[in-house]
């Protein structure tokens, strides 16, 4: 059996669209910002993606979808940050933006990535996008870039 693991390269021109909830846009830009390192680091220009803004999370899948069937889109990055209230409100919109995103993917067969944050406190979300330490939106590109690799090798 062969193993299909691979490392993803920039070498062939990627087109990716990023969509980002503007709901606890103090931790949801901090995400971006961390996507948008990454791309630079891996030599992406600022024409080889595009970033669009929606009202909240539960926003986020309808607009990935739209964008995946983009002819052209080569992956989708989702970003977003649902933190816990005193509702079942955090349920229904962090369940809904997970079902919503793994549906897009499978109708199209393109990698669509999971970036939204779902946490207990504002802190666990901070913690989870930090400037210069852990920050989610880098591994979100990471993730997109090692997908499209995996799905165009097979």
């Amino acid at each position: 059996m062969t193993s299909t693991k691979t490392k993803s390269k920039t070498t062939a021109r990627k087109n990716i669209t990023i969509v980002v909830s503007r709901f606890n846009e103090h931790i949801t830009q901090r995400l971006l910002d961390g996507c948008l390192a990454e791309l630079k680091r891996q030599k992406f220009k600022s024409s080889d993606y595009n970033v669009v803004w929606v009202p909240g999370a539960f926003e986020i899948p309808v607009t990935a979808l739209k964008a995946a069937k983009k002819r052209g889109v080569d992956a989708v990055i989702c970003l977003g940050a649902v933190i816990r209230g005193e509702t079942f409100h955090y349920e229904l919109v962090a369940m809904s933006a997970a079902q919503g995103i793994v549906q897009a993917s499978l109708i199209t067969g393109k990698p669509i990535v999971f970036g939204v944050l779902a946490t207990e406190t504002v802190m666990q979300a901070e913690s989870r996008a930090e400037v210069d330490g852990d920050n989610k939106g880098r591994e979100a590109a990471i993730t997109a870039l090692e997908m499209i690799a995996q799905l165009k090798a097979l």
